[in-house]
């Protein structure tokens, strides 16, 4: 892996040529202003919040989702709903690195996992659409919900994806968030539920659908080992470009590199803190539409 490797991956987030598909890791970096505690993001981070700072029984600390399901079975839904609004809606988080460069470019289209408003906040005075993932709901044959953003604030409504402004900037969320309201991906039941309608095409807009064809993904703060998110993003790149893109991931295991083999998705073999601290070439500078690179590895 090279400087100007990263620096084209990044050039190429810049110029709207690579899609950043966010994972836990980009939140990095990001504490609470009063505790300067590190916001929970991942997994395990995830489930000790949840529980009051205490690990869950072995089985459970597997994965969020299989937790989560747990106490939704033994508490309600609204139970894991209401602490994911109090953990990202009614907390105050520093913006991560990550989020501040994405802020200072604004990327056409982003897929972000996370269930944090970060990337909505940094979006927050630009128009913008966003789609977010929802689950076990009756009423409706899909499986997303979609707001318009006027650079001031959400519709107070959904809108139909035959009225969508294509033009504008996609935040597309489909683990869901607490903003403008809630909708989560949670549990296994959600994920279950998910999952079956996005293998079906009934959780991405049909807008959404033309506009990623041929689309290549930069991977960023994503690892590769959980089943439940690499269903997720399988079907969320489909139709993607050879190479479908590109994953950093500072020490990948073997897991990993076969996936990503699979995917036809290379491994860049650095972290987002390398990736920031790279400079894109300068304007003018030849940058191809579709990037071929040389890697150390593909996962």
């Amino acid at each position: 892996m090279s400087v100007t490797q990263l620096s084209e991956l990044k050039s190429g987030v810049e110029n709207g040529t690579i899609v950043p598909y966010l994972g836990a890791g980009v939140l990095k970096g990001s504490f609470h202003t009063d505790t300067g505690e590190p916001i929970p993001a991942d997994s395990d981070s995830l489930i000790l919040a949840m529980n009051g700072g205490r690990p869950m029984a072995p089985r459970l600390m597997y994965e969020f989702a299989r937790a989560a399901m747990d106490v939704e079975l033994k508490r309600g839904r609204t139970t894991v709903n209401r602490f994911l609004d109090d953990l990202y809606a009614n907390q105050p988080w520093s913006q991560s690195p990550l989020h501040a460069w994405l802020e200072s470019v604004k990327p056409k289209y982003v897929v972000d996992i996370n269930r944090d408003i970060q990337l909505q906040q940094s979006y927050a005075n630009t128009p913008h659409i966003l789609i977010r993932g929802i689950a076990r709901v009756g009423g409706t044959d899909y499986r997303f919900r979609i707001h318009q953003h006027d650079g001031k604030k959400y519709s107070d409504n959904e809108i139909d994806q035959s009225d969508v402004d294509t033009s504008l900037p996609i935040l597309f969320k489909p683990m869901g968030s607490p903003l403008p309201d809630s909708t989560y991906i949670a549990s296994d039941a959600d994920y279950v539920d998910y999952i079956t309608e996005l293998m079906g095409g009934f959780a991405i807009p049909g807008f959404l659908k033309a506009e990623r064809k041929s689309k290549q993904y930069l991977f960023l703060g994503l690892r590769m080992n959980r089943d439940t998110e690499r269903m997720v993003m399988s079907d969320i790149i489909y139709a993607a470009d050879q190479p479908a893109g590109w994953a950093l991931i500072a020490e990948p295991n073997d897991k990993e590199r076969r996936f990503c083999k699979k995917m036809n998705i290379e491994i860049i073999e650095a972290d987002i803190d390398s990736f920031l601290a790279t400079t894109t070439p300068a304007v003018g500078s030849e940058v191809n539409d579709k990037l071929v690179l040389e890697t150390d590895a593909i996962c």
